[in-house]
């Protein structure tokens, strides 16, 4: 555990990361006579940090860190200079937090907000020394850099419980206005017009991509996937999606006709940023879909869309799910209607179908005691399936990954069709499915699915819109939702699924907020 020191306890440092070249280093210092008290990586940083100390923090960090290879954050305190921090960055997050009279360092914004809102982001080299009085940032040659001293609007109050039980509770009932958030000044649904000021991507360009490339991890990745379905239905743009830490291994084809779209929380997850400079090194224009103003991915990135939803605290992502989402969704309107896939009076449709979404969320989130009673029944179990078809396919994987998340119950998301092809030799009695059943083009299939599993003994948990009479002969339980259109309907349906797992949790006692070996930004790959 953190911190780490020298020997003689001289260099104290916090470290965030991993030093890759490690095991040679820490050779090395045995052979000199430096003894080990771990097995840890950071260790070597401190003794390295000691070794090369002649009266001056600095210059041992900047030779310490031509040593080390690898992805690092560090903050470092020497016991023969007590009044100032040094801190470094090599991709992997760090901030400054700027105060009066006393500043701060962090690896992600919700730690300082209830000291400052003013931060310095620092970038891969940045060498900072920071002091009570004052904050100076270096380059590795030790030449003074200047850093722009940003100004965050979130509010403290938002990184507070607010009188919710957990943060997790208080970002699910935030999402109503979370959306609006996203959606605001940038939708006119009346006039059936899209304006995003931030994505200043040309409209020839737009007209002339080849194909979309989506790149992310965890809930993110899954955010992506529901734009595939956008993007080809709407703009009708070729769309496929990676794993970011798969897109980098792979023998990817891109040029510069392929726009590559990166969409992180946090905008430090380490395998989404380096799969963002590899698509910038084939040429190809890129986008951050994004939460943290002045993170990394949204700097690096050549085109930013915020989703504007404020610190999300709990580890497992709600908010920033919708968030993303939506943005996805406004971007796919707007470059239908610039390559003339969709018409004026289409796009209105669309556009006043997610106008009324936070309406319809607020209405749900006033009745969802049903979700506990739900909950209540099936805390127990030690498997869950989901299944979802066509866009809530993704949101069966969501769901699956909420209940995995705090719950730490196994469950997976399939898509519907897939069911007969290996997971219906799992299904009996004690296995509940949660199946998302809403009207569209593949309404009957699921019905379908839905009649398998239950024909087989699986205890069916549906959420489905009221429209669909049937559902309640053919469920066990039903949670309904309100109606909405099928392409917009992740942002409703993935509510329920939020809660269920959120309920489970509580039920068992987990910790929902911080679940067990999970963080909430992945800053090492």
């Amino acid at each position: 555990s953190h911190p780490h020191t020298d020997t003689a306890k001289t260099v104290v440092i916090v470290h965030n990361g991993i030093i890759e070249n490690y095991v040679e280093l820490k050779a090395e210092l045995q052979k000199d006579g430096q003894e080990f008290k771990s097995e840890t990586d950071t260790e070597v940083i401190a003794h390295l940090i000691k070794k090369y100390y002649k009266d001056n923090l600095f210059y041992a960090v900047q030779k310490t860190l031509s040593k080390i290879k690898g992805s690092y954050a560090l903050g470092i305190v020497s016991k023969n200079e007590p009044d100032k921090i040094i801190c470094t960055r090599q991709d992997a997050s760090l901030i400054i937090g700027v105060g009066v009279g006393e500043n701060f360092m962090a690896s992600d914004i919700p730690a300082l907000l209830p000291y400052t809102r003013d931060m310095i982001f620092l970038e891969n080299g940045d060498i900072a020394e920071i002091t009570t009085e004052k904050v100076v940032v270096r380059n590795i040659k030790g030449g003074i850099i200047n850093r722009e001293i940003k100004n965050i609007r979130w509010d403290v109050a938002q990184a507070e419980k607010n009188g919710y039980k957990h943060f997790m509770l208080k970002e699910i009932f935030e999402q109503p206005r979370t959306i609006e958030d996203t959606f605001r000044g940038r939708i006119y649904p009346d006039e059936g017009r899209v304006y995003i000021e931030e994505v200043k991507i040309k409209e020839e360009y737009i007209k002339n991509i080849s194909n979309i490339c989506v790149v992310a991890c965890g809930t993110s990745y899954h955010s992506g996937l529901i734009s595939k379905f956008l993007f080809e239905s709407f703009a009708k743009i070729p769309t496929e999606v990676d794993i970011a830490s798969e897109f980098r291994y792979r023998d990817v084809i891109l040029d510069e006709k392929t726009l590559v779209v990166v969409i992180s929380q946090s905008g430090e997850t380490a395998d989404t940023l380096a799969a963002l400079r590899l698509a910038k090194s084939k040429g190809c224009q890129t986008l951050s879909v994004c939460n943290v103003v002045g993170s990394s991915v949204s700097r690096e990135a050549m085109h930013v869309i915020y989703t504007h939803c404020g610190p999300e605290i709990g580890v497992a992502s709600t908010k920033a799910f919708t968030g993303q989402v939506t943005a996805l969704y406004i971007l796919a309107l707007d470059w239908a209607y610039k390559r003339e896939t969709l018409t004026t009076m289409e796009l209105k449709k669309y556009l006043k179908e997610l106008w009324k979404i936070p309406l319809k969320i607020n209405k749900f989130l006033k009745n969802a005691k049903s979700i506990y009673d739900i909950a209540k029944v099936f805390a127990n179990k030690k498997d869950f399936l989901y299944l979802g078809r066509h866009i809530n396919y993704p949101v069966a994987l969501e769901g699956a990954l909420k209940i995995k998340e705090i719950s730490y119950i196994h469950a997976e998301g399939y898509a519907g069709g897939e069911m007969k092809h290996g997971p219906i030799a799992l299904i009996d009695k004690s296995m509940p499915i949660v199946a998302i059943i809403i009207k569209g083009r593949i309404y009957e299939k699921i019905i379908s699915n839905i009649e398998e599993a239950k024909a087989r003994g699986g205890t069916i948990i549906a959420v489905a819109g009221r429209s669909g009479k049937e559902i309640g002969n053919k469920s066990n339980y039903v949670i309904y939702v309100p109606e909405t259109d099928e392409f917009v309907s992740p942002l409703m349906t993935v509510i329920p699924l939020q809660l269920l797992a959120y309920y489970i949790s509580v039920i068992l006692g987990c910790d929902v907020d911080q679940p067990r070996n999970l963080a909430k930004s992945v800053t090492v790959e």
